[in-house]
């Protein structure tokens, strides 16, 4: 099949629909690499606007509340702590700013971050971007993930957040096997919170585990101290293959000062204690001794050049942009379920050329699956236009398989059913038993899949049907969310169609019923499920294409790297 622009057919039979005589798609003309006939694609295709004013406008109205809040949320993010704060860490203290750290460190190009709306609105207070700044970008012309504390908030305190958020960009760094670089600037855990951040599998101590597997996997970590760190804060640096501390800012010591003069009636300063000096040329817990952040961020470039990578020179990949403006997604956005478009005016507007070459375009209609290419990047896409159907997730079970089979990264752009009907009948029964088999089928194909995912939830992120499009239980390498995404077990505009278990004595059912409706509007906006870390990131519509092939162009750097597992890590002292 030929790579056709698909808003040439979708726009054909939106036309034919309302009016029969209208001439059909006509064979495709475009071949991989051509350029469009932009003049008479252009007068099939009619902007979003033409199509559907009406819809544009409310959709348009509605994103743009969520844009507002995501632009407000950003504001925040960026003033860290607060002002005072801030006075502190940069006058008293002598420090920079974590942001001015990054752009020390990395190179002159955008990075992606992760997560910047973590720790907001939880239920013990506001922990602006989770007290660290997380992300990927490069150094030296490495991708690297980049996990920095902010000690402008709590003065880099621990809290349960902060460790999730460090464990997925570990995470991250695992799944594309890329270099990690931690700024370690925390005063250790917050401890009224200990229980919440010390015992179980994925609290504080997982961190140091991961760090001695990914050593084992031959996944370099560089660490800089570069400010007090204190209990756990001091594993990170010293669990680090190698670390730089810097004079006068930086320290390690289990218990500080107050502590010890608490414990043994001693004075000491922190400089003896546990500062550069005393732990390059005594205890031997770091490697490299910078006499200035700016020499500190400098050694942590030159240690990456010494790291023997083989990557190839950097190519510059040709491709066409969209042929409609990724301005008009803000319109496009699915208000909610029963409002929702055709998925095809979305996808128009993220591919290269809007060339999409369909697999089984005739079969399943409410999936719709193909390869497109985004910046270059050649890509399978998933995309869900309606109910994961029995036929929906066969189809979708077969393409995932295939993308697998080629090695091509798949892209999921979920916007899931928010609840199916309960069967009446003996046939519905069998209908939905047949189907609850096929996307158990599905499911296990994208759980299979040794491939790179990304998953994009455009609208709703509801029940089951969103495991079989790769939600965040299934382990894709990022999961990003647009500003209107909803994320919940059902639908809270549906929830009185599910049956309701009643007593006798039981009173209030309606009440009760309103605050669960309440609970669930709440809790299922993109933004709660952000600052829980259900995602790593809110993007905007806009947005999307780019952050997306920048996802492309990180995981594709792991195919450079040796990929045997060591049987030891690298052990320090």
């Amino acid at each position: 099949m030929a790579w056709c622009c698909l808003s040439q057919i979708y726009y054909q039979r939106e036309r034919q629909s309302s009016d029969p005589a209208a001439p059909g798609p006509g064979p495709c003309s475009q071949a991989p690499g051509e350029s469009p006939q932009l003049g008479r694609v252009q007068g099939l295709c009619p902007t979003a606007d033409q199509l559907w004013p009406h819809r544009q406008r409310t959709a348009r109205a509605d994103t743009g509340a969520g844009s507002w809040q995501y632009s407000e949320l950003l504001c925040k993010v960026s003033k860290g702590g607060g002002e005072n704060a801030i006075l502190r860490h940069t006058q008293r203290n002598k420090k920079l700013l974590v942001r001015e750290r990054l752009r020390m460190l990395l190179d002159d190009e955008t990075f992606l971050e992760l997560s910047p709306f973590a720790g907001f609105d939880l239920p013990y207070g506001d922990v602006p971007a989770a007290g660290c700044l997380t992300g990927v970008g490069k150094i030296c012309g490495v991708w690297c993930v980049f996990m920095a504390n902010d000690a402008t908030v709590k003065g880099g305190t621990i809290y349960p957040i902060s460790v999730k958020k460090q464990l997925r960009a570990q995470q991250i760094a695992v799944q594309n096997r890329l270099l990690s670089v931690y700024l370690v600037d925390s005063g250790g855990a917050f401890l009224p919170l200990q229980a919440e951040l010390f015992p179980d599998q994925s609290h504080g101590g997982r961190v140091f585990y991961n760090e001695a597997i990914m050593s084992a996997m031959k996944i370099p970590q560089v660490a800089v101290v570069c400010g007090s760190c204190t209990a756990g804060g001091a594993y990170v640096p010293t669990r680090a293959q190698e670390t730089v501390i810097e004079d006068k800012i930086g320290s390690m010591f289990l218990a500080g000062p107050p502590l010890v003069k608490a414990a043994t009636g001693e004075d000491i300063s922190p400089e003896d204690l546990g500062g550069a000096s005393m732990h390059s040329k005594v205890s031997g817990c770091v490697d490299h001794f910078a006499s200035s952040e700016k020499e500190a961020y400098e050694c942590v470039r030159n240690i990456i050049l010494t790291l023997n990578y083989e990557l190839p020179p950097e190519e510059t990949l040709e491709y066409d942009d969209p042929l409609y403006s990724a301005e008009e997604l803000l319109g496009l956005a699915p208000r909610g379920y029963s409002y929702t478009l055709h998925i095809k005016p979305i996808l128009s507007r993220l591919i290269d050329g809007s060339r999409f070459q369909e697999f089984k375009a005739e079969y399943g209609t409410t999936l719709v699956t193909g390869f497109a290419h985004m910046e270059g990047h050649l890509v399978g896409i998933v995309a869900n236009n309606g109910e994961l159907t029995h036929d929906a997730s066969l189809k979708g079970s077969h393409f995932v398989q295939l993308c697998s089979q080629r090695s091509i990264p798949i892209l999921f752009l979920q916007n899931t059913a928010p609840h199916a009907p309960e069967p009446t009948s003996l046939s519905q029964a069998e209908d939905h038993t047949n189907r609850l088999k096929a996307q158990a089928s599905m499911m296990a194909a994208v759980a299979c899949a040794a491939v790179p995912k990304i998953t994009l939830v455009i609208g709703g992120c509801y029940g089951n049907e969103s495991y079989a499009m790769c939600g965040r239980s299934f382990d894709p390498n990022f999961l990003f969310l647009w500003p209107n995404a909803r994320v919940a077990l059902v639908d809270s505009k549906h929830i009185s169609t599910f049956p309701q278990a009643r007593d006798d004595d039981c009173t209030g059912d309606d009440s009760e019923l309103m605050h669960l409706k309440e609970k669930l509007e709440e809790e299922s906006s993109a933004f709660h499920s952000s600052a829980r870390l259900w995602d790593d990131g809110i993007i905007l519509p806009q947005n999307s294409r780019k952050v997306i092939a920048q996802c492309l162009t990180i995981m594709k750097q792991q195919k450079y790297q040796i990929a045997s597992l060591q049987h030891n890590p690298v052990i320090r002292l």
